[in-house]
């Protein structure tokens, strides 16, 4: 008989209950006898023992279901060491509740911050195997994460809508994408919708540079400009300040978000009416696309077969189109950005696509 935990933390996303399912149909199709213990709400239900036990029929019809039917919750690793409000030692919190019920692993799903405190909870002794989860697609170890690509469908639908009003009006259009320290969704989705300028976190942007392709589509008859704008697009001038003052003025700033100050220095450089949308966490719903199903559903077939296998420590990866074992340590505390230099980044260029550097 194995026990196995399994929960998910951190921001939702699409093909959670599909990597989940993979893992549970793996389980239950083996001749392993097998407990499900879900644990709600991310690691508050295993630092406070919150849980149910679940069976294969708990799993049946989610693959296509967005959210986490465990539901989510973030549990920042920062403060992960902190007593709670009543004193409580969360660490030891989970580590009680993981010995209580006599657990054999802990499956957890999750990005960054998910898995640093995975890892941690590997050094205390725990047995863990961790699936990457995000949208965001900046997971160590990995060359994707589930819900990325549902995410670039989202949001290239949204930039694919805004073409049409855009050239109907002749105006600047802005539209923020989620991705506030890496660009991978904001590059994808805007190379695969025909944005004409892509603002990412990787490359600070000079709103001259902005300007100049917006003015060279003007002078080649093009009435309408649309740009790609990441939430945590930095400019040039901005990438220079400390953390501190870089706080500080976005504390002070009269702008929403980093496209709304895009929107006004446009606007005010040339005349031009500019629109701003942004999607926000509808990103992050609905349902996973055909490609999310697939991939969450052979990333969790893994997990499942590594706990059958008794190999813990590690998280379920993708290298290379192949299914890949990488150590939880090599993964906790890293992120995959965008390199300036990266080919993609060059492809982009060369179609013409304005980065505003």
């Amino acid at each position: 008989m194995k026990r196995i935990g399994m929960l998910t933390s951190g921001g939702d996303c699409q093909a959670l209950n599909a990597a989940m399912r993979g893992v549970v149909k793996t389980l239950a199709n083996s001749d392993e006898k097998v407990e499900i213990y879900g644990f709600l709400d991310g690691y508050k239900g295993l630092i406070y023992s919150k849980f149910c036990m679940l069976t294969s029929s708990d799993f049946s019809g989610i693959l296509t279901k967005g959210g986490t039917i465990l539901g989510t919750s973030r549990t920042p690793f920062k403060t992960i060491r902190e007593p709670d409000e009543n004193g409580l030692d969360k660490v030891e919190a989970m580590k009680q509740t993981y010995y209580k019920l006599q657990l054999d692993c802990l499956v957890i799903l999750g990005g960054n911050g998910t898995h640093k405190t995975a890892n941690l909870l590997r050094q205390e002794g725990l047995n863990v195997v961790t699936l990457p989860k995000t949208i965001d697609n900046d997971l160590w170890g990995t060359d994707m994460t589930f819900g990325f690509q549902s995410a670039v469908n989202i949001a290239t639908d949204a930039i694919d809508c805004i073409h049409t009003t855009a050239a109907s009006h002749g105006r600047v259009f802005i539209v923020e994408v989620m991705g506030h320290k890496v660009g991978w969704l904001t590059l994808n989705a805007g190379m695969a919708s025909g944005a004409d300028i892509i603002l990412i976190p990787e490359i600070p942007y000079d709103i001259e540079k902005v300007v100049d392709k917006i003015e060279e589509r003007d002078k080649n008859g093009s009435r309408f400009t649309i740009i790609a704008v990441a939430e945590g697009a930095i400019s040039k001038q901005d990438a220079k300040l400390s953390k501190k003052d870089y706080k500080k003025k976005k504390e002070d700033s009269p702008y929403p978000s980093v496209s709304y100050e895009v929107a006004a220095e446009i606007q005010e450089r040339t005349g031009r009416e500019v629109r701003v949308t942004v999607p926000g966490h509808m990103q992050r719903g609905g349902s996973p696309c055909p490609y999310d199903r697939v991939f969450a559903s052979r990333l969790g077939s893994e997990a499942g077969k590594m706990i059958l296998d008794g190999k813990y420590g590690f998280m379920v990866g993708y290298k290379n189109r192949e299914i890949v074992r990488v150590p939880l340590e090599d993964v906790a505390g890293k992120l995959k950005t965008v390199d300036p230099d990266a080919t993609i980044v060059k492809e982009a260029k060369l179609l013409g696509i304005c980065f505003g550097d």
